[in-house]
């Protein structure tokens, strides 16, 4: 194995570990937030609010962040974004009330800009045919959120919910380290001749650029909001505990990982237009099942009235879920392809304002799906939303990118 060879797979590695941790704990409020909120005494609105902070930030800082991956280099600034976030996770398990819980979860969601970061950095590695893969991969981490359905509850039930701050605090720290020791200064990005920074600024004016922000706010945004919030879904509509509800969750939160780097290779042989738009496609069916209320009908018939049961159990349920988690893992891969085809010189401004989109949309649905279910009453709610949004997203795909259809 060749020196360049050597190194490209050992920073995808080591980057990919890096992410795994950084969205490990981005995605902490999913299990720690349920006994917050038991301790709070909170309701589903302001559970929705606190499990969304840690995205906020971590979108907001996605576009400033990725500017400065372009101009001073992906490795120097992982590093420094991971070695920030670090007194803020052990801070956690200081915070006592619900303002003290919010600003901090704002602080360490910043680590969640680190997918901006880390994908221009591991795909100058690569060559233009092999970048969808290495993006997968390295997006992958994204399997972090079921670690953390793992791990979490494991040291919530031995030790309380305030072992999971310092046990978290340690590993990135850890992780941190052995990144820097483990990475290298990418071979174009420092030394080449860096664009204006007003020239970076314009791109997110670009109409491609907005095109790919909506569809990632769904598959990216639609993978977050669903996975800061399938465990309290789960104890609360299926009255599991804890530990099963986090088990079951994580079958929405692995595939919907782990699968992106397959996501990254049909993307690389199909084209990502015809891939997204099967992705939608499933995804459109799926919502639809998984929107449909628990269901108690009474129908007059000839010889009396026939009491009915429609609904979703829970096997059914986690089935549905499961095959979602795989189509917004290969959807995630499959439009950051097409930011890899079209802009390839400027892929740390573009992959920030795209992913400052899907952060967005991430934020903001665990905070709608909660006034829905207060509003309505109906947990499902959360899904008739997803429903309408992939309903949106086939329509403008249908007319925004129909040039692409035969690519």
């Amino acid at each position: 194995m060749d020196s360049d060879v050597r190194k490209s797979v050992t920073v995808l590695t080591s980057s990919t570990i890096a992410f795994v941790t950084c969205f490990m704990i981005w995605m902490v409020f999913a299990v720690l937030g349920l006994p917050i909120k038991q301790q709070l005494h909170l309701n589903e609105t302001e559970f929705g609010l606190l499990t969304a902070m840690p995205v906020l930030s971590g979108s907001l800082i996605r576009v400033p962040l990725g500017i400065w991956a372009d101009r001073f280099g992906g490795r120097i600034v992982f590093f420094l974004l991971m070695l920030v976030c670090v007194p803020a996770v052990w801070l956690l398990e200081y915070a006592h009330t619900y303002s003290q819980f919010l600003w901090i979860a704002l602080w360490l969601g910043l680590v969640g800009g680190s997918f901006s970061v880390g994908t221009p950095y591991v795909a100058k590695w690569f060559r233009k045919e092999r970048q969808g893969l290495a993006m997968g991969v390295f997006g992958a981490g994204n399997a972090g959120a079921a670690l953390n359905k793992f791990l979490a509850p494991a040291l919530i039930a031995v030790y309380g919910w305030q072992a999971v701050p310092r046990v978290y605090a340690v590993i990135l720290l850890v992780i941190t380290i052995l990144f820097w020791f483990f990475s290298y200064p990418e071979p174009k990005a420092v030394n080449a001749q860096q664009p204006s920074l007003k020239a970076q600024l314009l791109l997110m004016k670009n109409p491609q650029v907005l095109k790919y922000s909506q569809l990632y706010s769904v598959v990216f945004g639609g993978y977050v909001g669903i996975s800061l919030w399938m465990v309290s879904y789960y104890v609360n509509e299926y009255q599991f505990a804890l530990t099963q509800a986090a088990l079951l969750a994580a079958c929405f939160s692995l595939p919907g990982g782990v699968l992106r780097a397959f996501g990254g290779w049909l993307s690389d042989k199909y084209g990502a237009y015809k891939v997204t738009w099967a992705v939608m496609w499933v995804c459109w069916i799926a919502f639809f099942l998984l929107s449909y209320p628990q269901t108690q009908m009474s129908i007059r018939t000839v010889s009396g009235y026939l009491n009915m049961h429609i609904g979703l159990n829970a096997i059914v349920f986690t089935v549905l879920l499961f095959v979602v988690g795989v189509a917004l893992a290969i959807g995630k891969a499959s439009v950051f392809k097409f930011i890899s085809d079209e802009f390839p010189e400027d892929m740390g401004t573009v992959s920030g304002v795209v992913g400052l989109a899907g952060g967005l949309g991430g934020f903001l649905l665990p905070i709608m799906f909660g006034m829905l279910v207060d509003w309505t009453g109906i947990r499902s709610s959360s899904f008739m939303l997803m429903f309408g949004t992939v309903c949106i997203s086939l329509i403008w795909m249908h007319f925004s990118l129909k040039n692409q259809k035969h690519q």
